[in-house]
């Protein structure tokens, strides 16, 4: 049954008042939203790892020569994208737009292998349509608090100095600081005693062809006791997540609707897992979608006024990938 957002929200509240556990997928323009009672997936269509919390058992699969070839849009199409991207930006309406493409890929494996074999804190397998393998968290909640774990700054861990190079550079160290005070106020909205616990730490991300070395935060802040019986008003009230839109967030939006040459469907949305106690979700990002017989990976990368063409394009293919060793 197709529901929209605000009766996926009024599913979402009651669910949780009820501490029914429940799975949730929700589209980066929030039309498609998916509630699903915990005991209703059906794991022939859909598969779940939402940071160890799974619907399926550890398959043993036969060892395969993974090959994974990438065909990115021209460099002009992307530059028309971003130049339209950071004449708003120069206009000052942005100051942070997180701008995407899909890239063609050709891969000798079927989306469920790639999520039974990908490695990942959160993993979906969506009804053979789309497989995400995501390294970031969008919000979790355990007691009275939240958590968030904004994402921003990826490099190849083979550059010598590779750390250092991404915690100095001036161009990542303010989109990360953007983002940063952006989730941290749309926090503030639903939370109290916001702060950012950790700030720009380094995690490594093992691809099929190399390492990354990716920048997070940790920003949490306190809920209300009854919290639960508003999960729905909370996780709407975030959304679309900050990382993966920009900001001023509203205005941003409208501009990436205007700048993408597609729409986004699934990716950049969320998915996430309510056990009757604790939540987890992630941001739908490292994101394969099926389209016919074709297969498209779709990436991104935060546009500032310090950003270079030529390097938001190539980070953009960096980071198509798959993480398996």
């Amino acid at each position: 049954m197709k529901i929209n957002k605000s009766h996926a929200e009024k599913i979402m509240n009651e669910l949780g008042k009820n501490k029914i556990p429940f799975l949730f997928i929700i589209d980066f323009d929030m039309l498609e939203p998916q509630i699903i009672k915990l005991n209703e997936v059906n794991p022939s269509e859909i598969l779940f790892n939402i940071n160890g919390r799974k619907n399926y058992e550890v398959q043993v699969l036969p060892h395969k020569e993974i090959q994974f070839e990438k065909y990115p849009v021209p460099v002009e199409v992307y530059k028309k994208s971003f130049d339209k991207v950071l004449t708003q930006i120069q206009d000052g309406n942005t100051y942070l737009l997180n701008l995407t493409f899909p890239t063609e890929i050709k891969i000798n494996l079927t989306l469920k292998e790639t999520f039974l074999l990908s490695n990942a804190k959160y993993k979906l397998f969506y009804k053979n349509k789309f497989v995400v393998f995501s390294p970031e968290s969008f919000i979790r909640i355990e007691g009275n608090t939240i958590s968030s774990y904004p994402m921003k700054g990826t490099i190849d861990n083979s550059i010598p100095n590779a750390e250092e190079i991404i915690l100095n550079d001036k161009k990542e160290t303010a989109e990360h600081n953007t983002i940063v005070d952006l989730i941290r106020n749309d926090l503030s909205m639903i939370a109290s005693n916001v702060e950012v616990e950790k700030y720009r730490y380094v995690e490594k991300i093992i691809t099929n062809d190399k390492s990354l070395l990716q920048v997070s935060s940790k920003i949490t802040g306190t809920l209300k006791d009854n919290y639960n019986a508003k999960i729905g008003e909370i996780i709407f009230s975030l959304l679309p997540a900050g990382s993966i839109s920009g900001a001023p967030k509203k205005k941003t939006i409208e501009i990436i609707k205007d700048a993408e040459t597609y729409s986004r469907g699934f990716y950049t949305g969320i998915s996430g897992y309510y056990d009757g106690s604790v939540l987890d979700s992630a941001v739908m990002i490292r994101f394969i979608e099926r389209e016919d017989e074709k297969y498209f990976y779709k990436s991104g990368g935060g546009i500032t006024f310090l950003s270079d063409a030529k390097s938001e394009y190539k980070e953009l293919i960096d980071k198509v990938y798959v993480p398996i060793n």
